[in-house]
């Protein structure tokens, strides 16, 4: 397991492609956390809590941001170039950094849907972690009814190696996961066009 200590930096300019930037969470974002929420399947694959109050999506902006605290990896805000509002969010987790490896996670809110930028934050955030030297490896764990999340997967460069039975557990169920990952030797040409919006988060 990774611990603080063996943490890279935090990225010194926010990573961006398309329309977007990755950036701190900060308060502001209580409307995002809180879109997210109302989704059906968010708050399965994480700890945002459905339906959040203010106070609890308040809540889980403090623990995105203890991620990179406490050692567990990258918690960015997904924001719109132009205005900086926030549309969702993507993860780095490096709990398996010392192995090489990293897993990726992200949501967009729906209202956002479409528009590409689950393909736009997956390929900023891909990006940012081939400048950490240790890292060869990022997967994503994706159901295998969310076709959309898949193509956006492909469409970000990552390569689908197969299928992982009974894998986790998400709302009270034993599900099987489909693995995609990219690695540093792979060519990655991020596409923008519509997607699925999101994938195992944290």
């Amino acid at each position: 397991m990774n611990t603080r200590g063996d943490m890279p930096p935090w990225p010194a300019t926010h990573p961006e492609q398309g329309p977007i930037r990755l950036r701190r969470f900060t308060d502001a974002d209580a409307a995002m956390a809180m879109a997210l929420s109302r989704d059906p399947y968010v708050p399965t694959v994480g700890s945002l809590p459905a339906n959040a109050t203010l106070k609890e999506a308040l809540a889980w902006i403090a623990r995105q941001r203890q991620r990179f605290t406490n050692g567990s990896g990258f918690s960015f805000s997904i924001a719109e170039l132009t205005s900086d509002r926030a549309v969702g969010n993507i993860g780095l987790w490096t709990r398996d950094l010392g192995q090489g490896r990293a897993q990726a996670g992200y949501a967009v809110v729906p209202s956002a849907r479409g528009a590409g930028i689950a393909a736009a934050a997956l390929g900023a955030l891909t990006a940012f972690a081939w400048s950490i030297e240790q890292l060869h490896r990022v997967e994503l764990f994706i159901e295998p009814w969310n076709v959309g999340s898949m193509r956006t997967a492909e469409r970000s460069g990552y390569r689908r190696e197969g299928l992982l039975r009974s894998h986790q557990e998400i709302a009270g169920k034993r599900c099987d996961m489909v693995l995609y990952a990219a690695t540093r030797d792979d060519i990655v040409r991020p596409r923008t066009d519509r997607e699925g919006e999101s994938t195992s988060a944290q």
